[in-house]
Formats: C-alpha cells, sequence, structure tokens
C-alpha cells in the first residue's frame, strides 16, 4: 500500500505569516503543501499567483501542489512552472482542450493532476488517465474553505479507486474540501491517497493537528 500524504491548505493558512505557517508543516514532518490560485472568474474568490509561490519556494523545500481554480489555464502554465510548482492541478471544467493541457504540463517537467468538481462525472477522465499522475477529486464546490464535506463524494472516491485499479495505472487520488480528523479515515478506506485539509490543520494548535493526521495515516498504512 502507498504510504498516504496530507498537503495542509495554504488558504487557510494566515497570510500575515505564511513563512512561519510553511515552517510549521515542515518542522511537523509535512511533504506537501497544497496551494490554490483562484481568478474571481472560475470561482468567485481571488487568492495567490505565482509572484508569491516564487518567493514562497525559495523557502522551503515541500512538495508545491498548485491547484489551478481559474478558466483557461493554459495561460498561466509557464509562469506556474516556473515559480516553482512540482504538480499542477488543471479544472477538467476549465480546459476547452484537456488533453492537450495535459501534454503541455508533462512536456514542462512537472507532474499532472486534473480536478473534477463534485457533479463532474468520472468519464471525463477516460481518455486521459494514462498522461496524469493524480487525481483531484473536490469534495465541496470549489471556492471557498470551511465548508462541509459531500457524503456522496465517498463512493466517488471508491469508483476511481476502482477504475485505476482496473487500469493498472499508478495514479493518485487526491481529495480537496471538508476533509477533518473526523472523516480521513472514511475517504482513505474508500481509496484517497492525498488529503488536502485546510481548516482542520491551521489556526489554533496547527503542529498538534498536523500529528494527530499523520497518527491517522500511519496507522491505515
Amino acid at each position: 500500500m502507498q504510504n498516504k500524504i496530507l498537503a495542509p491548505s495554504l488558504l487557510a493558512a494566515d497570510f500575515s505569516k505564511l513563512y512561519e505557517e510553511i515552517a510549521i508543516v515542515e518542522r511537523s514532518g509535512g511533504k506537501m503543501l497544497h496551494i490554490d490560485v483562484m481568478d474571481g472568474s472560475f470561482v468567485s474568490n481571488i487568492s495567490i499567483g505565482p509572484p508569491v509561490i516564487t518567493a514562497l519556494r525559495s523557502l522551503s523545500n515541500l512538495i508545491f501542489d498548485v491547484h489551478l481554480m481559474v478558466n483557461d489555464p493554459d495561460r498561466y502554465l509557464a509562469m506556474v512552472a516556473e515559480s516553482g510548482a512540482d504538480i499542477i492541478t488543471v479544472h477538467a471544467e476549465a480546459c476547452p482542450h484537456l488533453y492537450r493541457t495535459v501534454v503541455r504540463i508533462r512536456e514542462m517537467h512537472k507532474k499532472v493532476c486534473v480536478a473534477l468538481n463534485p457533479a463532474t462525472p468520472l468519464n471525463v477522465l477516460d481518455y486521459i488517465l494514462d498522461g496524469l499522475d493524480m487525481v483531484l477529486l473536490m469534495t465541496v464546490e470549489p471556492g471557498f474553505g470551511g465548508q462541509s464535506y459531500i457524503p456522496a463524494m465517498t463512493e466517488k472516491i471508491r469508483q476511481l479507486a476502482s477504475i485505476i485499479k482496473q487500469s493498472g495505472r499508478e495514479v493518485l487520488i487526491e481529495v480537496d474540501g471538508g476533509i477533518n480528523l473526523e472523516n480521513a479515515r472514511e475517504v482513505i478506506d474508500a481509496g484517497a491517497d492525498v488529503l488536502v485539509a485546510g481548516s482542520a490543520v491551521f489556526g489554533i494548535d496547527t503542529e498538534k493537528k498536523i500529528m494527530e493526521f499523520s497518527k491517522i495515516l500511519n496507522a491505515i498504512v
């Protein structure tokens, strides 16, 4: 069984002290950081962009999992790649030519991830799965932190895990939205490999919360 990974979501961190927040993740044994880029169009919020990612890259050795919640993400791929992203995630719903976008990210020598909103069917992946390193299943509607996990997404995770297993490919399943210490075991049992958690990690006792997540992940592995 592959090791399970916690990817704290920077969106929930204190933006007035991002370096300190990232340092806590590293000190707690974290390996990956989830970074949401929002354009105010695909989702209504606006968040950080490539210049901030570049600045953070110089301060951290964490894997940067950059989630583009933007329309027409092809416009930003080169900038995000150059800023230091290790994984670039694009939404199937935002890509008019999804196969071409996947190929472009691969040509930039970055890990490729495709995200699906809760109502987007899994068959969108039918002809691109062999070009992916990871699939991100949104377990809330994208754009805002602090939402509650959509229970129906557990079955969607399970179905995707079955599809990947039958394909024989090594593709990770990432889940994002409403993940906390109470439902972490449920989503991993369904087949998730990478758990994105924001408000359940950052805030009071961040280091303690990361340690508690680690106990759950290690116990399952």
